[in-house]
């Protein structure tokens, strides 16, 4: 069966965010087409690496075309959020980002994640059409999602788990 390509252009509303219980949680990109959704699930630090790529990409745009009004990063929290259903489509592989200056839209592509065993086929691939402004919201909420996970060991820089934690830093002591 040939890939999947489908484009959301332009979307009408994107975000990102998590089910589960820190440690547990599943990450999900979903954008709206107007009635039409997309969940794709993600990895939480594909997610913190595509908010730093944003920045950096956005202030590339800010520097070739300096007359375009800067993109905001408002949101509302309630907004924010995933709604249901969460029935994804695929789990990414790949996210890439691309910009049309004759639209003034930013693309976030991604693509699914094949498994091992079915490596000869093609990936389904999503592209986002969306603002600047969209992408720079959908990235911040991230972020701060990510940041709401287990707290990090300030000795060796893992995760702690709620039960406790063994630190090899501290030769297995628990903290």
């Amino acid at each position: 069966m040939p890939p999947q390509e489908i484009d959301f252009n332009p979307v009408t509303h994107i975000t990102t965010d998590a089910i589960g219980a820190p440690g547990k949680r599943v990450f999900y990109i979903q954008a709206f087409q107007r009635e039409r959704s997309i969940t794709i699930i993600v990895e939480k630090v594909q997610i913190q690496s595509l908010a730093v790529g944003v920045e950096q990409f956005l202030e590339e745009i800010a520097q070739r075309f300096p007359e375009l009004p800067k993109a905001s990063a408002d949101y509302d929290d309630e907004k924010m959020r995933i709604h249901p259903p969460v029935d994804p489509l695929f789990r990414t592989g790949e996210l890439g980002l691309g910009y049309d200056s004759d639209n003034d839209l930013v693309v976030l592509i991604a693509r699914e994640l094949i498994p091992e065993e079915e490596s000869e086929r093609e990936p389904d691939t999503v592209r986002f059409w969306c603002t600047r402004s969209q992408l720079r919201a959908m990235c911040r909420w991230g972020m701060e999602v990510a940041a709401r996970g287990r707290p990090i060991c300030p000795q060796c820089g893992q995760p702690m788990e709620p039960e406790g934690h063994f630190c090899p830093k501290r030769n297995g002591h628990k903290h």
